[in-house]
């Protein structure tokens, strides 16, 4: 069995990972759903081994041994490259290969919302781009990313573990920092960033208290920040932002983040009637109701902002989920199953008929 061989398949079934696991048949997932590779044996715990390690440099393999998991990017060809999780499950080794696409998508590509442009033209303040694992975050940031390359004469500074998309230069120079190999640490890495003149500087996640906390120091500075977060709202992101950090701190950091946010996108990538996925977005713009709240702590009342702050850019989830299903793009019942709010989701279908 050949590792080229399996990625192909995702480049032609038009998927976007792959998983490999000892004594079982190799997994692609489509759309969403996952199913095994047609034509493929089970492949065995030392096949994975072989397979995987043909991939890793020394230096790899020896952190992958010390730490029992390791995240690198693999180029595949001149074709595509490749996020890769090598980790041990049960004794034996375990992967998962998600696909990066050599061409960076525009938001429109994408269909995002016009008010996406908006965020990238600014100068300063911090977007985050959330949603669950394997939603398209690292490809709308991408978007975002070289939309200011594109437009812009910048110095753009990314920190990712690993690095996905390949930027071209264009208008904007663009520095790209790769976990382990660029810089040992999030926080170092960070905390170097304002020596490097930044403009606008990409967080490639928000792991932890003090990649937070550095990340909102750069926005505060007058740069621009972007960077993603595992949340499931608009709402949430503030929550987790605002609660990892110790009590006595969390009323200094609802003032940092009222003054540095712009916006947040918060995405699922739904299936469509016809095939392939496309995003529902919830999206928050700060207005100056959304910086109170923040402020004050209200972080209930930010959902009935959303909800009645249309002029300003801003969309519920359920109102993005309904707008696919009446535009026939969707089915009810693939919407509601990814509603955060189903009676919500309900009304306002109910609503626009």
């Amino acid at each position: 069995m050949e590792l080229a061989t399996l990625l192909q398949t995702i480049l032609t079934a038009r998927g976007s990972d792959l998983h490999l696991l000892a004594n079982l048949l190799p997994m692609i997932r489509v759309d969403g759903d996952l199913s095994p590779i047609a034509g493929q044996n089970m492949i065995s715990a030392d096949d994975v081994k072989t397979l995987l390690f043909s991939i890793m440099s020394e230096e790899q393999k020896e952190l992958f041994l010390a730490n029992k998991e390791i995240d690198f990017s693999y180029a595949f060809s001149d074709a595509a490259r490749f996020r890769v999780n090598v980790y041990c499950q049960k004794g034996t080794f375990g992967a998962a290969f998600r696909l990066i696409p050599m061409k960076i998508p525009s938001l429109t590509d994408i269909n995002l919302p016009d008010i996406t442009h908006v965020f990238a033209s600014l100068k300063q303040g911090f977007i985050l781009v959330t949603g669950p694992t394997g939603h398209g975050k690292s490809t709308t940031l991408a978007a975002i990313i070289n939309e200011i390359n594109r437009t812009r004469r910048t110095h753009i500074v990314t920190i990712e573990d690993p690095i996905e998309y390949i930027f071209k230069p264009e208008l904007s120079i663009i520095s790209q920092r790769e976990m382990h190999l660029d810089t040992h640490s999030w926080d170092l890495a960070l905390r170097s960033v304002l020596r490097e003149d930044p403009d606008v500087v990409l967080v490639g996640e928000m792991r932890d208290l003090e990649t937070i906390r550095a990340a909102m120091t750069v926005a505060e500075t007058g740069h621009l920040v972007l960077a993603s977060l595992h949340t499931n709202s608009a709402s949430q992101t503030i929550d987790r932002i605002v609660g990892v950090f110790p009590e006595e701190e969390q009323q200094q950091v609802r003032l940092q983040l009222a003054s540095t946010l712009e916006g947040i996108i918060s995405q699922r990538l739904i299936p469509l009637v016809s095939g392939g996925r496309i995003p529902a977005v919830e999206i928050l713009t700060a207005t100056a109701a959304i910086k109170t709240v923040i402020r004050e702590g209200k972080n209930h009342l930010i959902d009935n902002i959303i909800q009645t702050s249309a002029e300003s850019g801003m969309i519920s989830l359920d109102k993005s989920l309904a707008r696919l299903v009446l535009n026939n793009k969707v089915s009810k019942d693939v919407a509601m199953a990814y509603s955060l709010h189903p009676e919500d989701f309900v009304s306002i279908l109910r609503e626009k008929k």
